[in-house]
């Protein structure tokens, strides 16, 4: 206490004594280090407690030569609602988060905002190496991008010849344009899909003109095919535009990023890929009563200028020229007329050939006069020589489908 009451810190021989709060603003301060924020780690858990608040308190250790070594865990019931398992203690896990300290107790701890078990955290970490690696070659650029063509008549699509994206492709594209169909088969999940995917993209390239690869929804894992490089090379390296359809809306693979266009899930990459001929004749309707429209405000306005004409010459004296011009207008009209008919007629002619390569690409037609159509591993049956006695076959007839096996077969001579 000096002369006057107060208390003030001890002089230690010249040394700063510091309060508690000043040591621990001291250690947040020396904490506040780029390399402790958004890093991976990876340990155990230990002293895992779900709290009903719904925050996670727990502790990540680690066993190794010298002892063991253990920091402290918190996770925000914001981060914890986006867990898609349940922690517990003695689990392997991979969590990303920055490390903080508490100043009212002085102590640092981890806050997390993602865990994940440590095999499927690996996995994340690895995508998005191959991510970082992909786009320094220059894949993702949207200069890479090649436009879809509007009127496609062949279709590629590169899936499982089993799976329910192929029907789904399928049933799209016969209801909405008629266009020939070949499957490159391919597996979509295991430990070599990326290599089966990526052998059936180079072998359809070019023998259509678009091409649809994907598969229907699934767990991270069972996409993951679809992540790896020699899938996303492959798309890229593609001559025919590629249009991306993995999973379902939420699902992102790298490969959607080096396709030509990403769609939310196979039946959308069949819209995209081909137009509805709805539209199609509905435009047609629309072209020709416009021209019908501008032939007849023409001839109106012809009419007009002859009457203009008529009234302001003297009727004496420019008869003669005013039957003229109305004799060339009378021809010209007639000719006006003849050239209407004659383009209502083309494009008369124009929609039925559409109509008639519409209708003539629907299987509908030719089942309506009594035939059928053989598939063979939903690949229609075009040669005898495609089929072999025990064979199943799907015949699609007027009404409906039969299945039926094979006992002989008898080639012509």
């Amino acid at each position: 206490m000096d002369c006057c009451g107060n208390i003030g810190r001890p002089d230690m021989h010249g040394t700063e004594v510091l309060r508690v709060s000043e040591v621990s603003g001291l250690i947040c301060d020396l904490l506040d280090d780029p390399r402790l924020r958004h890093l991976w780690v990876r340990g155990e858990v230990t002293n895992y407690k779900n709290h009903g608040s719904g925050h996670r308190y727990f502790s990540l250790s680690e066993q190794n030569r010298s002892g063991s070594a253990v920091i402290n865990c918190i996770m925000w019931r914001t981060s914890a609602r986006a867990l898609t398992f349940e922690p517990e203690n003695g689990m392997d896990v991979l969590v990303t988060g920055s490390v903080e300290v508490y100043e009212p107790h002085g102590k640092y701890q981890l806050i997390v905002r993602e865990m994940l078990p440590a095999g499927r955290g690996e996995k994340h970490l690895l995508v998005e190496e191959w991510k970082k690696e992909l786009e320094r070659e220059g894949l993702f650029s949207p200069e890479r991008k090649k436009p879809l063509p509007r009127f496609p008549s062949r279709i590629g699509v590169v899936t499982s010849a089993t799976g329910a994206a192929l029907q789904d492709i399928v049933n799209v594209v016969q209801r909405r344009f008629p266009a020939e169909i070949v499957l490159s088969p391919t597996a979509v999940q295991g430990e070599t899909a990326h290599r089966d995917i990526a052998d059936a993209l180079r072998r359809i390239d070019g023998l259509a003109d678009v091409i649809i690869v994907g598969r229907g929804g699934g767990s991270f894992e069972d996409l993951f095919p679809f992540n790896h490089p020699e899938v996303v090379r492959a798309v890229a390296a593609c001559r025919t535009p590629v249009i991306s359809a993995v999973g379902h809306e939420v699902d992102v693979a790298l490969c959607d990023f080096a396709a030509d266009l990403r769609a939310p899930t196979p039946s959308a990459a069949a819209e995209s890929a081909v137009p509805d001929k709805k539209d199609l004749l509905a435009d047609l309707g629309t072209i020709t009563e416009r021209i019908q429209v501008h032939l007849i405000r023409h001839l109106a306005d012809g009419r007009r200028e002859v009457e203009d004409l008529r009234c302001r010459m003297h009727p004496d004296r420019l008869s003669r020229r005013i039957n003229e011009r109305m004799q060339r207008l009378a021809e010209q009209e007639e000719q006006l007329r003849r050239a209407l008919s004659v383009r209502l007629q083309r494009d008369r002619l124009q929609l039925a050939e559409l109509r008639a390569r519409i209708e003539s690409r629907s299987h509908m037609t030719i089942l309506d006069q009594g035939y059928c159509i053989a598939a063979k591993d939903y690949r229609i049956v075009r040669s005898i020589q495609e089929i072999a006695p025990g064979d199943r076959l799907m015949l699609r007839m007027k009404g409906g489908r039969s299945r039926i096996v094979v006992e002989r077969v008898d080639y012509d001579a």
